[in-house]
């Protein structure tokens, strides 16, 4: 497997795409080589019918949605036998742990898996990759081997909104403001990566701000709202909210448009489901930071394609991210990453 770690800027993630589907110009090899023959004359085994899982954190979701709908897309163009699956909710981590099982049982010949869990798979992960099932991890990194990573540098990521929110607190002259972290789960490293990413980023500027409080809302919208709502009134002079996913951005445009406070709060979250790209239009949010889902699944099929049939792909792969606000989200280059298509498994 090749060592190489990868980053790319938004701008050059649909040429990287065209780049991975270049295998779908011929058959890829089980030596790596292509061909544009339709028949595979060397005997060699090609990727077309190999058995592909895909399964997501949570179906639910319209952001995992969008990853299926990538991986759905690379299955029709790899030719490969594909199958979306996911649990209802991020939460659900043994619900997690038996689909990979299922896989296991079922003879897929590679996984691409976004863990709801940094650790709690890692022995269902070992025990696929024992049964010669190659395993790509995407989004979210786990804390033994895999064949292969995609996901963002939340660190650099969260810095991004660290250093967005503290402009908007900069600007309405609360720099040294108090600031809410709303959360969607405990524990996830994607999570912690973005948090401490977003420490860093709203120190660099504003190093007197103060964050006052982490509140964890379970992926569960009503909950988020009744914790921003809460906290709008228990801290009448907060000056920023840092919402860590679509759950925790919604939830706090929908506290804040309640509250009538967009112009005493400033907003920064991240991922780009409908409701966070209307409260950006709306003024609700004042920027989101925005993944590109629909690139995790694609990429990760071909990845997957690649590493079944014994040709390297590459060990970590950052597609990067994007700051999205007014100035911008009508913007024609962002329209397909801004609602991407979506497909539940």
């Amino acid at each position: 497997m090749a060592s190489k770690s990868v980053s790319l800027g938004v701008a050059g993630l649909a040429a990287t795409v065209a780049l991975a589907a270049g295998v779908v110009g011929g058959r890829l090899s089980a030596s790596g080589s292509t061909s544009g023959n339709s028949g595979d004359s060397t005997g060699q085994s090609t990727i077309s019918g190999t058995k592909i899982d895909v399964i997501v954190k949570a179906t639910e979701s319209e952001f995992w949605q969008s990853m299926l709908a990538g991986s759905k897309k690379a299955g029709a163009d790899l030719g490969v036998d594909l199958t979306l699956f996911g649990p209802t909710s991020e939460a659900d981590i043994e619900p997690q742990v038996r689909l990979v099982e299922d896989s296991i049982s079922r003879g897929a010949k590679a996984i691409v898996l976004a863990p709801n869990s940094s650790t709690a798979l890692n022995g269902v992960i070992d025990r696929a990759r024992a049964a010669g099932i190659k395993v790509i991890i995407v989004d979210n990194a786990v804390k033994t081997r895999s064949d292969g990573f995609i996901g963002t540098d939340n660190v650099k990521a969260g810095a991004q909104a660290g250093r967005r929110l503290c402009q908007l607190m900069t600007e309405a002259g609360k720099a040294n403001g108090k600031v809410l972290h709303e959360s969607a789960v405990s524990g996830i490293q994607v999570l912690i990566d973005r948090f401490d990413g977003f420490k860093q980023g709203l120190a660099e500027k504003c190093p007197q701000a103060q964050i006052v409080q982490t509140l964890v809302n379970d992926n569960d919208l009503n909950k988020a709202v009744g914790q921003v709502n809460d906290a709008l009134t228990r801290v009448p002079d907060l000056a920023g909210i840092f919402a860590d996913n679509n759950t925790s951005g919604v939830g706090a445009a929908k506290a804040v448009q309640e509250k009538g406070a967009g112009d005493k709060v400033a907003v920064v979250a991240f991922d780009s489901d409908p409701g966070e790209v209307d409260a950006v239009k709306s003024g609700a949010i004042d920027a989101i930071v925005v993944q590109n889902p629909f690139f995790f699944g694609y990429q990760g099929v071909v990845e997957a394609a690649m590493a079944a049939v014994g040709s390297d792909a590459p060990q970590n792969l950052d597609p990067g991210a994007v700051l999205v606000d007014q100035s911008n989200v009508n913007a024609d280059e962002l329209k397909a990453l801004l609602n991407p298509p979506k497909v539940k498994g």
